[in-house]
């Protein structure tokens, strides 16, 4: 679906009202990251986009976005840049650039920055060296300060137009891992096989194309997948679950054991319509009866995930959520729990996802902020089982007052194939 041009705006508002607040002495946030351009103006180019305080503006910041490749397609792509919104004297402006001297020439006269260190502001977790290196060639920029937690914490709440494609992903990828995938779990099928027939099913569903994550360098298909004990298998990537890959090369891609009866098999994938994801887990049991062992500890993170999920609602503290539930746990409990083993433990239940999978808030200490109405959250209490493979499930809830909402069916028993 498209957003229309007030949305776009509103969202620059917020963020400059929450600028204002946490860094009264801001003048100038400077975005590269393809989301963050995403998310102020509808359309992803190989550009960059400074929003710039100016207090007698609209919601009192104005917008300029330098566009190297491709300057038409923004135009085409972006309501802001609409020639009937031009027209209209809004705060936006966009224009076409070989390098950072042309739209630095277009500061001159018309963008006033002072020469004080603290008021350039970028993003820390994604801007290179080499990117500021070139910005410091063209601009004041002393002393740069970080701006990724403000705006992570404002994409978190989300507008009824991005709710509307999180329930459109979320019913999608239930129907993917519930109805359809069972169907392609065959014997003797390998992981890279399954693999390819999952992604062929969510094509088929409208699947976006690509999951998108904030944490660096993470090089994902569409998720993790195990048969058997390959699903405890450790790996670099910040979650509980585990895969053995395709080796070295590519641990978090699919190799080629194959499946055979008494397997668990652990599928963990996002799913993402016109850029906002959901995150959803399904563990299946093929050809035997789960042991006891499994059932027990795959029911014992359905119950955790239930208790989270109903503190789910705004004015809740995420860190108090966490700690509630880790706390209460006992030694049994806690074995394995969040890990594939006990060394290989994350330290959250819960993150927020949208335009990136691994978004805000984080279910974890030092989240601290309230949750508010509509933040969305994929819950996922998992648990290593020695020498079966990884119990739990994961699923995806917006906040709301009272009761959250599921929009990815809820947690499911194991599912026996």
């Amino acid at each position: 679906m498209d957003f229309t041009a007030e949305e776009y705006r509103e969202r620059r508002i917020r963020f400059t009202r929450t600028m204002n607040s946490r860094y009264p002495r801001w003048e100038m946030a400077v975005f590269i990251d393809n989301v963050n351009q995403f998310y102020f103006t509808g359309t992803m180019q190989d550009g960059i986009l400074f929003i710039l305080r100016d207090a007698a503006s609209l919601g009192g910041s104005r917008l300029l976005y330098g566009v190297r490749r491709s300057f038409a397609r923004a135009k085409m792509e972006s309501p802001l840049f609409a020639d009937t919104h031009r027209q209209l004297g809004m705060t936006e402006e966009i224009m076409p650039m070989a390098s950072y001297r042309d739209i630095a020439e277009r500061f001159i006269g018309a963008f006033q920055l002072s020469s004080e260190p603290g008021g350039v502001y970028i993003e820390g977790d994604t801007m290179t060296v080499a990117v500021l290196e070139r910005l410091r060639k063209y601009f004041l920029v002393r002393s740069p300060a970080f701006l990724d937690t403000v705006i992570r914490t404002v994409r978190s709440v989300k507008s009824e137009a991005e709710l509307r494609l999180i329930r459109i992903s979320g019913e999608r990828h239930r129907i993917l891992l519930e109805e359809r995938v069972p169907a392609l779990l065959r014997e003797g099928i390998s992981e890279a096989e399954f693999l390819g027939e999952v992604i062929a099913e969510m094509y088929r569903l409208g699947y976006q194309g690509l999951a998108r994550f904030h944490q660096t360098q993470t090089e994902i298909s569409i998720g993790q997948i195990g048969f058997g004990i390959n699903s405890l298998y450790p790996s670099r990537f910040d979650g509980p679950g585990g895969m053995k890959g395709g080796g070295a090369a590519v641990p978090l891609g699919a190799g080629d054991t194959r499946l055979k009866k008494g397997d668990a098999v652990f599928v963990d994938i996002a799913f993402g319509m016109g850029g906002y994801h959901t995150d959803k887990t399904q563990v299946y049991f093929f050809g035997a009866e789960p042991p006891g062992e499994f059932k027990k500890a795959h029911q014992f993170c359905v119950e955790i995930q239930k208790r989270a999920s109903e503190r789910l609602v705004p004015g809740e503290i995420p860190s108090k959520i966490y700690q509630d539930i880790i706390s209460s746990l006992n030694e049994s409990e806690l074995d394995c729990f969040m890990g594939v083993d006990n060394s290989h433990r994350v330290k959250f239940l819960g993150h927020g996802t949208g335009l990136n999978v691994d978004d805000f808030p984080v279910i974890a200490k030092g989240f601290d902020e309230p949750l508010e109405e509509n933040m969305v959250i994929a819950l996922e209490p998992k648990k290593g089982v020695k020498r079966i493979g990884l119990a739990g499930v994961e699923d995806t809830y917006i906040v709301k007052p009272n009761a959250c909402c599921c929009v990815t069916g809820g947690g499911r028993d194991i599912i026996r194939v």
